[in-house]
């Protein structure tokens, strides 16, 4: 079982080579009838492909999606959604070097312990160019929310770069989209450009926090004990390449609060429906979600892949020192954040069907 597939309803399974002729997705069990063509897709894949400004690796892919199969005439079939992005700026010669040797903090050894070969062209599966198939997939769970729940909006952005965090007081919704760095708060977005610039020059790395947050997730979705909404969530963000930590609402934060403030009190709202004080549960109890936002961070590791030298060994266990050649992120976080965006969406929709299928229009009633 080689577990390249995820969700339930809404099945997602990912295949291709960050140095293959192509990668994509294929989609099984999307509702028929949802308006979906490529330049929908494509929109989003426009936001995390390589190379649109210094602070990203200038590999130059356009991560043109394409469709073949499961759509017709604009509308899905409810058959498999066949995507594929082909591959155009491989530079396989840049990792010659490292056929032999094993990245310190990459998955080289341990690909190699668990399969005996390893693609050493930009880590094969376990390069972010596999991230790739997972945005052109969220883009489709995305056009299928929009038909069955479209209310719900999902917005991902950095919180944090290395030591550096935003101002929550400074917290903009419309700085998001106008900094590169996808962060909510535009002096931070100036002081993270300074440092990243340093970095990127020495040749060196740095990690990241993203947020993602869903807003307008109907009271309801997830069950209890194996099937929460949380539990699913935790870990599609953990199965994205280098995220190393996830916390949902207070997340590790909540081991620092009484239970006095953690408690996220209940009212009723003038609309008839309950709202809340406070929302440290980030939008979920009991593996069910509450109809308050659905908050999920994750950390992501510094790029493994650095200009600086590192001690490591040989496949046949020599001592043998390492820098790595290429184009990379110097800090992978900044595309992580449509990566994160595409994951809530797919687990969303899969736990929106999953409801629709067993609970319908059943369910308590308040007021």
């Amino acid at each position: 079982m080689s577990l390249n597939s995820f969700g339930h309803l809404f099945r997602v399974t990912t295949w291709g080579e960050s140095h293959g002729p192509a990668l994509g997705a294929t989609v099984d069990g999307c509702p028929p009838g949802v308006a979906v063509d490529a330049a929908l897709l494509q929109h989003w894949l426009d936001m995390r492909k390589p190379g649109q400004n210094r602070y990203t690796t200038q590999r130059q892919e356009p991560d043109q999606v394409e469709i073949l199969s499961g759509v017709f005439e604009g509308k899905t079939t409810g058959t498999p959604v066949q995507l594929m992005i082909r591959n155009t700026d491989q530079r396989s010669k840049d990792y010659s070097e490292i056929a032999e040797k094993f990245r310190p903090g990459h998955a080289d050894i341990t690909y190699w312990q668990k399969y005996g070969i390893r693609d050493y062209r930009g880590g094969g599966r376990s390069s972010a160019r596999e991230t790739a198939a997972r945005v052109a997939a969220g883009g489709l769970a995305r056009a299928a929310l929009g038909a069955l729940a479209p209310e719900v909006e999902i917005k991902g952005y950095m919180v944090q770069m290395g030591p550096h965090r935003i101002d929550r007081e400074a917290f903009d919704w419309d700085q998001i989209d106008q900094n590169p760095f996808w962060v909510p708060d535009a002096k931070a977005a100036e002081d993270w450009a300074t440092y990243l610039d340093g970095l990127r020059k020495s040749g060196n790395s740095v990690g990241a926090v993203v947020e993602v947050v869903a807003r307008g997730v109907p009271a309801g979705l997830g069950a209890p004990i194996y099937g929460k909404l949380d539990t699913d969530l935790a870990a599609a963000m953990m199965s994205i390449n280098a995220v190393k930590g996830v916390e949902i609402g207070e997340g590790m934060g909540a081991a620092e609060l009484t239970g006095e403030a953690n408690a996220d009190e209940i009212f009723m709202g003038n609309d008839g429906k309950p709202v809340y004080s406070s929302n440290h549960a980030g939008g979920i109890l009991g593996g069910i979600s509450t109809g308050q936002d659905v908050v999920v961070r994750f950390a992501v590791k510094p790029t493994s892949s650095i200009l600086k030298p590192r001690q490591t060994i040989t496949k046949s266990g020599e001592a043998a020192e390492i820098i790595t050649k290429g184009r990379h992120d110097p800090c992978v976080g900044i595309r992580a954040v449509p990566v994160g965006e595409a994951m809530m969406a797919c687990v969303i929709l899969d736990h929106l069907l999953l409801h629709r299928g067993q609970i319908g229009d059943a369910g308590g009633r308040i007021g």
